[in-house]
């Protein structure tokens, strides 16, 4: 039998095992895995190299329409490509409109077009104004919903994206329930924050270690003991976002253990970056909730490696560059980690600490998709889209600015030395990267849609 493409003598991480073999691949598919394949149109040969799911990167911020000058789907999806993401889901901000009809999801489809690198999904919004909406997303659809308990959007900017009072949380939950869908919850307490951020700011208290004050660990916590109850009411599944601290995820395990549909993620940077760090590198650093000190970090990493975190994601949140320009409290609080997921988090979890394999494929790959429905993607299985990252371990590298492909060269971890590097990412089959060549122009991407759906770009 001939195959369009077979991967040779990598380590293959499969659903159980990390394996020396061979992948095959037919019309964007995986078809067979094992030795003595056969022949096949191409062959790459991944010898010394790990070949793991392409990444599923579940928390993406794509600013176009509207603030493409932030980042666009040329760059971001780029981004991702080289990254070793061969999927990622797109938040309903910081777009312009905000994405919470079947008009503003209908205007990402049309901006899209021609532009993307990777096969991209959509979070729908939950807002206080949209509620009688809700199901145009889903028909549409989207994978899943988010929304903010926390703070968000700026103030006077008709269309942009706002956090949810009491009521249209717990009524949205109601209504997302009903549609079988998840909501992810931005969960910190709005008022707490905001009040305490004045409160330092009118001292002259404008340091990174006075912004991490300013949202302290308890606000984290008390905004997800909120909403698990609200959503065990309401009887929606829930999944919280971007945890920052060990606390919020007892509070997920607990829940869970009870028999409550709630899953949660935490974020490269929580493990890459401490409160130091933060002070040193500046406002590039700046996120929310906040990153914090080594002591909660190390506790963080034992909840992820215990299993208690669903997996990690980049909350990529870029801006242009004169919106950092500031204090920690007026700066923009978004990182630019997109392209740096894989290769930070092999360096960090596996070679540094000793992860599995599988439970790393699991961390980047699996269980996002799993949890999303986006069946093709995650598992190195046949049957499955054939997406991979290929990395070569031990083979630390200097980030430079002008190795990103953020429309922006911007990013916390620029001057980081990485321990590996993904030398060539595939996506359905198809070369989109590789590190001799660079990123391919020809637009491979699609959008995937829960309802089986693909509109290719």
């Amino acid at each position: 039998m001939s195959y369009d493409l077979i991967i040779k003598n990598g380590q293959v991480i499969l659903d159980t095992e990390a394996v020396v073999t061979d992948v095959a691949v037919t019309n964007g598919k995986i078809v067979a895995i094992g030795a003595d394949l056969g022949e096949a149109k191409e062959a790459i040969d991944a010898s010394g190299l790990v070949v793991s799911p392409g990444m599923v990167d579940a928390h993406v911020h794509i600013s176009e329409p509207g603030r493409t000058e932030w980042e666009g789907y040329e760059t971001g999806t780029k981004a991702a490509a080289k990254g070793g993401v061969t999927s990622f889901i797109e938040m309903p901000l910081n777009q312009l409109p905000a994405t919470i009809d079947r008009e503003s999801l209908q205007l990402k489809f049309d901006a899209a077009k021609g532009k993307l690198s990777v096969d991209v999904a959509l979070f729908g919004g939950l807002v206080p104004h949209n509620l009688d909406r809700l199901h145009e997303l889903n028909e549409d659809g989207v994978a899943a919903y988010k929304c903010f308990l926390a703070t968000c959007g700026f103030d006077g900017v008709d269309n942009d994206f706002r956090n949810v009072d009491d009521y249209s949380f717990f009524a949205g939950m109601q209504k997302i329930a009903k549609m079988n869908k998840i909501l992810a919850i931005h969960a910190e307490n709005a008022l707490i924050c905001d009040e305490l951020g004045k409160v330092a700011q009118a001292e002259g208290k404008t340091s990174a270690k006075d912004y991490v004050a300013s949202r302290p660990v308890f606000t984290e916590v008390e905004a997800v003991r909120r909403a698990i109850y609200l959503a065990k009411i309401a009887g929606c599944q829930i999944h919280i976002c971007h945890l920052s601290t060990p606390e919020g995820v007892e509070e997920v395990t607990l829940a869970r253990n009870e028999g409550q549909k709630v899953t949660c993620e935490s974020c490269t940077h929580y493990f890459a970056i401490d409160e130091e760090q933060f002070e040193t590198i500046g406002t590039t650093a700046k996120c929310a909730p906040p990153l914090r000190d080594k002591a909660n970090q190390e506790r963080l990493w034992e909840k992820l490696f215990a299993g208690e975190i669903d997996f990690v994601t980049s909350d990529h949140s870029p801006c242009p560059p004169d919106m950092k320009i500031g204090n920690a409290f007026t700066a923009w609080g978004g990182i630019a980690g997109l392209q740096n997921n894989v290769d930070i988090m092999f360096d960090e979890a596996v070679q540094k600490r000793g992860m599995t394999l599988t439970q790393f494929a699991k961390l980047i790959a699996s269980n996002p998709a799993d949890l999303y429905q986006l069946n093709n993607k995650g598992h190195i299985a046949i049957g499955k889209d054939a997406d991979f990252a290929l990395i070569q371990p031990n083979a630390p590298y200097t980030l430079a600015a002008e190795d990103l492909e953020y429309r922006h060269k911007v990013s916390p971890y620029i001057g980081r030395t990485i321990g590996a590097q993904v030398v060539t990412t595939i996506l359905r089959g198809s070369v989109i990267y590789d590190k001799e060549n660079g990123v391919r122009d020809t637009h491979e991407g699609a959008f995937v849609l829960q309802n089986a759906k693909e509109t290719v770009q």
